[in-house]
């Protein structure tokens, strides 16, 4: 029985039957569309001068929920649904471990906050910018052309951090530096200049959301260990696991899609790495 799994259902059960302190690194990359029933208890309308929204004859109303902030009614299901998962991330963290968090510039805000109160804001690591030149470029704004990754820490005094296991980058100014130094190459900062999948190249697997092999690869050779454990429970196309296996490191995938476990089970074939795949409850 591999030590590797992939879980086929609803991630929040998975996640509640794992043991805590279980995992060293978790890395989520959570669709905005959760895919679920919109529904609309536990929030409560009232009249507020400063209200969001606009009413009857321009008269203004806020919309507050029960979860750690007030949000409008898209706002507050997204992180109703996404809130709960992020306390068993906690939960299911080791004390040294670490939580990558990978969202767009729209939800990155509220994250910031929730996390805060989640993991506490002495445990907030990083924010990186990754960024990237494809796709469209409107003519009315400036061109969106970045994701956020928020990272946070169990324990800010005890964490992985192994700077030196990065793959590093050219230096943007290779004369002002020593030969020693340009042949080594820099450390990358907390902004990192990546493209996006290929349409054409190897790694494509179709899957709409994929994310590239080097913006995971980064992440857990900073943050974990060889053997070490990385829990995705967004899988997606199946980056984190694929990365993780050819890093020596284990991995338990989740996706509720059916699209995404196949196209998980032929990247893993693919790439000679073994797991067990289970239907989750």
């Amino acid at each position: 029985m591999s030590k590797n799994k992939v879980y086929a259902g609803d991630n929040l059960p998975v996640l509640q039957s794992m043991p805590e302190n279980s995992v060293s690194l978790v890395y989520v990359d959570p669709p905005f569309n959760t895919g679920r029933k919109q529904e609309r208890g536990g929030k409560t309308t009232r009249r507020s001068e400063t209200g969001n929204r606009i009413g009857f004859k321009g008269k203004r109303y806020e919309t507050v929920r029960e979860t750690v902030l007030s949000y409008d009614d898209e706002f507050g299901d997204y992180w109703a649904f996404l809130e709960p998962r992020l306390e068993e991330a906690w939960r299911v963290l080791k004390d040294n471990g670490t939580l990558y968090l990978h969202l767009d510039y729209r939800e990155s805000h509220y994250a910031k906050v929730l996390l805060d109160a989640l993991f506490g804001r002495d445990c907030f690591l990083n924010e990186i910018i990754w960024a990237y030149d494809y796709g469209g470029k409107p003519k009315n704004r400036w061109p969106a052309k970045h994701d956020t990754i928020l990272v946070y820490v169990k324990d800010p005094k005890n964490y992985v951090f192994n700077s030196d296991a990065v793959e590093r980058e050219p230096y943007m100014a290779p004369g002002l530096v020593t030969p020693e130094k340009r042949e080594r190459g820099k450390m990358p900062t907390d902004v990192w200049w990546h493209t996006i999948v290929s349409p054409t190249g190897h790694e494509k697997t179709g899957y709409p959301t994929q994310k590239p092999e080097g913006i995971l690869r980064r992440i857990i050779q900073a943050s974990s260990n060889e053997g070490d454990t990385v829990l995705d429970f967004f899988a997606g196309s199946g980056t984190t696991g694929a990365v993780a296996a050819a890093l020596g490191r284990q991995f338990i995938l989740v996706d509720r899609n059916p699209e995404s476990i196949e196209v998980i089970s032929k990247r893993l074939d693919a790439a000679g790495a073994t797991a067990d795949f289970v239907t989750a409850n």
